[in-house]
């Protein structure tokens, strides 16, 4: 089958992986120069099972009206008239019931399981390489209240099959003594030892490399416009080309725009709760001398996260809901430095901080939307928020398989 995909980054490249694996034509096409250039770029940098608690729980309301109004919030709504972000906000509260919680934990905590075995078997398969650590990843807490409700969370885990294991100071100390001089500040901790970190934007770049020597025809510098429907089903793509305009066809079609994808999709009438979360980060080069942390780190309260990449550290996190907007906020970069100092004190950069943001595809319930759409050669891989790489290699298995006529080894709920 002749498949097009809309989307270079880690879920678009991993979705061509697999297709062509499965023996399917595929072309990429991207806006972009190269793979992995907009929010694949510098994002967290983990692979994450223990993060799949969804945003929408029943903390969330009373967080959010508590941080109003903080520029340097770690969740910032930016109050203004959009219909998209009002629609969402409602679809969202709905989602922080205990009950609809609990269910959307165990769904993203299944497809987050799969997905990081996929990758591991993608990793043993090709010997990809993208500066990754197998060392785990430690939750912190500094607020007692914050650490209650993860202890709960970390049991419902457990549960559904993902070891988040509770931890006291000391342990926390002695996985990551980076985190000596900050002692004073921590309550407890989770440690999740089967977790992963790496450099994202490296793996989708080599991937791509990869996929091109399976056959795989990237299509850069090219946008789509629009698609048309004919019959019931979709016709062909309107491409913006560095030639000029033209029209693409092929047997099915892939949309992995991630934020964007909603805006490609609603000419067509379809509406998916899919909006944009934006998410800061820096990445600081070491000096030799830095004690820093050499385990993937999250600090719960601040909504942040710390990976290793060999000599530099990746510090990203919070979520700013202000649209399609990707204007760096100083103060809110500025946040992620003065919190990385206050655990990291003897922290030494070996230069100025490299600051960045991109629009995180999220769900009102965390959930992705991974399947056939209501065309039938119209297919999803979108809107998995934060967890974009730890859901990729098995979001993109199982979209293969959908598209080959096969059930997937995972069962897959839309959000």
């Amino acid at each position: 089958m002749n498949v097009l995909i809309f989307g270079a980054g880690v879920i678009g490249v991993s979705s061509a992986w697999y297709l062509a694996k499965a023996g399917h034509e595929v072309t990429v096409v991207d806006r972009q120069q190269a793979a992995g250039l907009e929010t694949s770029f510098a994002n967290g940098g983990q692979i994450s099972v223990s993060h799949a608690e969804p945003w929408s729980n029943p903390h969330a309301p009373w967080r959010a009206l508590a941080m109003m109004g903080r520029e340097d919030a770690p969740l910032l709504f930016r109050l203004c008239w959009d219909l998209a972000l009002f629609d969402w906000s409602l679809r969202f509260l709905r989602e922080c019931t205990p009950g609809r919680t609990r269910a959307n934990m165990r769904d993203i905590v299944a497809l987050a399981l799969y997905s990081r075995s996929q990758l591991k078997a993608l990793r043993a398969e090709t010997a990809i390489e993208y500066d990754h650590l197998e060392r785990g990843i430690l939750h912190v807490y500094t607020d007692q209240k914050e650490f209650a409700a993860a202890v709960e969370a970390a049991k419902v885990m457990r549960e559904f099959g993902c070891d988040r294991r509770t931890i006291d100071v000391d342990e926390c100390v002695a996985i990551e003594p980076a985190l000596t001089a900050a002692r004073p500040l921590l309550v407890g901790g989770d440690y999740t030892a089967a977790d992963e970190s790496g450099d994202a934007q490296c793996f989708t770049r080599n991937l791509a490399v990869l996929c091109a020597a399976r056959g795989v025809n990237f299509r850069y510098g090219t946008t789509v416009e629009a698609l048309s429907v004919s019959g019931g089903r979709i016709g062909g793509a309107v491409l913006n080309t560095p030639s000029g305009r033209e029209l693409l066809t092929a047997d099915a079609y892939v949309i992995a725009l991630g934020s964007y994808t909603p805006l490609l999709l609603r000419p067509l009438g379809i509406r998916l709760p899919v909006y944009p979360a934006k998410g800061y980060s820096a990445t600081i080069t070491l000096a030799e001398s830095s004690i820093a942390p050499s385990v993937a780190m999250t600090d719960d309260g601040h909504k942040l996260v710390f990976s290793r990449l060999g000599q530099r550290l990746r510090v990203a996190g919070t979520a700013e809901f202000n649209g399609y907007n990707t204007e760096l906020n100083s103060v809110r970069c500025q946040a992620l430095m003065q919190r990385t100092n206050q655990l990291f004190p003897e922290l030494r950069p070996a230069g100025e901080p490299e600051f960045w943001c991109g629009l995180r595809p999220s769900t009102p319930s965390n959930v992705p939307f991974i399947g056939r759409s209501v065309f039938p050669n119209l297919y999803l891989n979108t809107g998995h928020g934060t967890l974009g790489w730890t859901m990729a290699c098995g979001s993109a298995t199982a979209l293969a398989d959908i598209i080959s006529g096969r059930q997937p080894e995972i069962s897959l709920r839309s959000s």
